[in-house]
């Protein structure tokens, strides 16, 4: 087996890694993205690829993790808060640039992947990774493969209405322009702008988990009604796909209250008469999408 190099390409940073025939990282990288240039993405790209083989010296596939996804009808690069990467041909344009035969997932497929393959999820059959941070990403692992669909979407969880929707839930705007997507309530920005629509507190998602962890009764409210809103946008992707493990990355997995309250609030939403989904933390945490990067060629 070859030499496998990753690239996670972020909105602030990018990070490259190979792994050598046994899966070990034998070099490391992270530089920041020049996010308002899609010349300079690429130049940027080919150039921690000509570093990395000029360091290893070994014929090495290449992987790419990307914000968004590249339309199957168009090829097209769509959906990625990159904004500057959006209707582009990327992929093409990356072969062009580097002369040879690249594989390109969205990063939560990346995600998940790698905790399916060598993380925390690696002995489970069906698995699902969800990324909750600055939005909300998902990626569906079976068998060790990946599974993107027909339209390139699926593990798209984030773009669904919360399930078992309430009054005291609120219904937030969107920048797909629907409302009370998933993403507008469980990613860090979501969070911290339901706190303040509440409580009328300003804090970032941070310095409410910080606050609730010191007692703050507020922002332990918040956290008790984000347990609640996670619990049932899980279980509805249980509900879907009946997978063994559901593994959560992203900045607020760093909850560490939710692998303990989670698990019991899933049975009064999962349409079953029990439940042994087990939800685990990240093992590789923010490493995990380079990583899966590298493992496209697995």
């Amino acid at each position: 087996m070859s030499y496998r190099l990753g690239i996670d390409l972020g909105g602030t940073k990018t990070e490259v890694l190979v792994l050598d025939p046994d899966q070990r990282p034998v070099y490391r990288l992270r530089v920041a993205t020049p996010a308002h240039s899609y010349a300079e993405i690429l130049a940027m790209i080919a150039e921690l690829v000509r570093k990395a083989e000029g360091k290893v010296k070994q014929e090495m596939t290449i992987g790419i993790g990307i914000p968004g996804a590249i339309s199957p009808a168009t090829g097209l690069l769509r959906n990625s808060n990159t904004v500057c990467m959006n209707g582009r041909p990327f992929l093409n344009d990356i072969e062009t640039l580097l002369q040879r035969g690249i594989r390109v997932d969205n990063d939560a497929n990346c995600f998940a992947l790698s905790e399916a393959l060598g993380g925390a999820a690696r002995n489970y059959p069906i698995v699902f990774g969800v990324i909750i941070g600055t939005g909300t990403g998902g990626g569906l692992v079976i068998d060790g493969k990946l599974v993107n669909g027909p339209h390139s979407i699926s593990g798209e969880w984030g773009h669904n209405p919360l399930p078992w929707h309430t009054d005291k839930d609120g219904s937030p705007g969107c920048y797909c322009g629907k409302t009370a997507c998933i993403e507008t309530f469980l990613s860090g920005p979501g969070f911290a702008q339901g706190f303040k629509s509440r409580f009328g507190r300003r804090l970032s998602s941070e310095e409410i988990i910080a606050a609730a962890d010191a007692s703050d009764p507020e922002c332990r409210q918040m956290i008790d009604s984000y347990h609640d809103q996670l619990a049932r946008a899980l279980a509805h992707v249980i509900n879907i796909i009946d997978p063994h493990a559901i593994v959560v990355g992203g900045g607020m997995s760093n909850i560490d209250s939710i692998y303990a309250e989670i698990p019991p609030r899933l049975p009064a939403y999962v349409f079953s008469d029990f439940v042994e989904t087990v939800i685990l933390k990240a093992e590789r945490g923010d490493a995990s999408g380079v990583y899966g990067a590298a493992l496209l060629w697995e």
